[in-house]
This record gives C-alpha cells, sequence and structure tokens, in this order.
C-alpha cells in the first residue's frame, strides 16, 4: 500500500512531508535495460508500425508493434482479434488522446509528463516542475483533464490508472497511483468525481485506486464533513449515507482526542 500526504487547507486538500521512497521497478528495469546494450532496442524500433485510430475525432496515432506488445491488451489485438484489414491498425474510440499519449510514452520511455524527479538532496520523490526549462519542462502541466462524459474535470493520474487497468499495464497503474499521491490543491468535487470515475472504471476486485480515495476522504474528514458537495453526493444514495458518513467521522475525532 502506497502511504499517501494529503492534509487540508482553506477548504482544499494539500499535501505534506514527502515520505523516503526507493527507485520504481519499470525505472531499474528501463536502467538494465540500457545496461545490458542496445541491440533488443534497435529490434523494437524497427518493427511494424501500428496506426491507433483514437476517439471521437479519430485522432492518430503510430507505435511499434513490438512496443505496444508489452500491453496485453494491444498483444491480444494485434493477433487479429481487433485488426482492420491487413493493415495493422487498431481502432479506440472510446480513448481520450491525451491519456493514449500518456499511455504511449509510459510504453517507451518509461514514465509520463509529469515525470517523477528525484531529489538527492533530500532522498525523496516529486513530479517535474514544469516551469522551469532548465530541466526539460514544456510549461503548465494541469492536474486534471475535462471528460464530458463524466461531468466535468477528473484527476489527469485516476484517468491513467483506470487506461493502465484497460491495457493490462501494472507498472503504469503502480506508477500513476503514485503519482496522483504528490498531487495537491485539489477542490473536494474533483475528489468526488475522480473517485467516482474510479470505482466506475475499475474492477469490484481492484483495490489500490478506491483504497486511496477512500483513505483520502477519511484523513480529511473536517473538510469534506463540511462539503455541500459530499452532502448531496450522500444524499443521492440517501439521507442515511450522509448521516453515517458524518456520525464515522465524530466518533474517529473522538477517538483521537482520547488518545
Amino acid at each position: 500500500m502506497f502511504k499517501r500526504s494529503f492534509t487540508t487547507r482553506d477548504g482544499r486538500i494539500a499535501k505534506s512531508k514527502t515520505t523516503k521512497t526507493t527507485y520504481p521497478e519499470h525505472v531499474k528495469r528501463k536502467m538494465q535495460d540500457t545496461v545490458d546494450g542496445d541491440s533488443s532496442v534497435a529490434s523494437t524500433l524497427t518493427s511494424p508500425i501500428v496506426t491507433l485510430v483514437v476517439g471521437r475525432e479519430q485522432r492518430l496515432f503510430a507505435a511499434h508493434e513490438d512496443v505496444l506488445c508489452h500491453s496485453s491488451y494491444f498483444a491480444a489485438a494485434l493477433k487479429g482479434k481487433f485488426l482492420q484489414s491487413a493493415a495493422k491498425r487498431v481502432e479506440l474510440p472510446d480513448e481520450e488522446p491525451e491519456v493514449l499519449s500518456c499511455v504511449l510514452e509510459f510504453l517507451y520511455k518509461g514514465d509520463y509528463y509529469p515525470r517523477l524527479m528525484h531529489n538527492k538532496r533530500r532522498d525523496t520523490w516529486d513530479l517535474e516542475d514544469a516551469q522551469d526549462l532548465k530541466i526539460g519542462g514544456r510549461g503548465n502541466s494541469a492536474a486534471t483533464i475535462y471528460l464530458e462524459d463524466a461531468g466535468g474535470d477528473i484527476l489527469r493520474d485516476t484517468v491513467v490508472y483506470c487506461a493502465a487497468e484497460k491495457y493490462g499495464l501494472e507498472d503504469l497503474k503502480r506508477l500513476s497511483l503514485r503519482k496522483q499521491g504528490l498531487q495537491s490543491g485539489i477542490q473536494v468535487d474533483v475528489i468526488l468525481r475522480s473517485a467516482r470515475y474510479a470505482y466506475q472504471y475499475t474492477p469490484d476486485t481492484e483495490s489500490r485506486l478506491r483504497a486511496h480515495y477512500l483513505a483520502l476522504i477519511i484523513r480529511s474528514r473536517k473538510t469534506f464533513k463540511r462539503s455541500g458537495t459530499m452532502q448531496m453526493e450522500m444524499e443521492n444514495g440517501g439521507k442515511l449515507f450522509f448521516d453515517l458518513f458524518v456520525a464515522m467521522c465524530n466518533h474517529m475525532d473522538d477517538i483521537v482526542e482520547i488518545r
């Protein structure tokens, strides 16, 4: 279970001190691949090119077949199940181009923008400073993405996590969850909308992302307890649920004070 570092500030969720971490497994493997030599890379980059037709606007992406086949979803698609004619072409009408771009960037580089950056002096990790061009920043990087079907902004890393679930990329799921834990200043309505999205696009057996949202709401209960958005959300399922939530919060607060 990943440790989260959220606190509350002025009705927003803010991060607190980052805990010590180690290199992610996918980064270690990337490093090892580089050490082992360039022959496998050369082989990958000479494999056939696959055209990906993405979203309602049918945006076109291109990627090497061997790279895509690190995903169980694309490996199955390229065996012919979803293949269109003789051309190597995969249709993804329900995917967001921005999200697929993150997936492809991860498949090629082991990360997606904004990257995880290691602070050697503090031995901590944080997201790439997009403002600082000296370290390769590319400008502002919003923490959210607007999804019309979801009715508003969703945390971008949550959408990437759900895409990783779909495409069978466990390392990308771990990476996106870790990045989401570093986000701060997220409004309550965005968190609740993102939590609904997570429940909609992950199976009932999934525990990491769902547990992340449950733990976040409980830790930030003083903010959520005062939230009209939270009350309205709970009342949609019956007033009992909101009352139960408040009672749970008050009980936990009492226990903390006693201790």
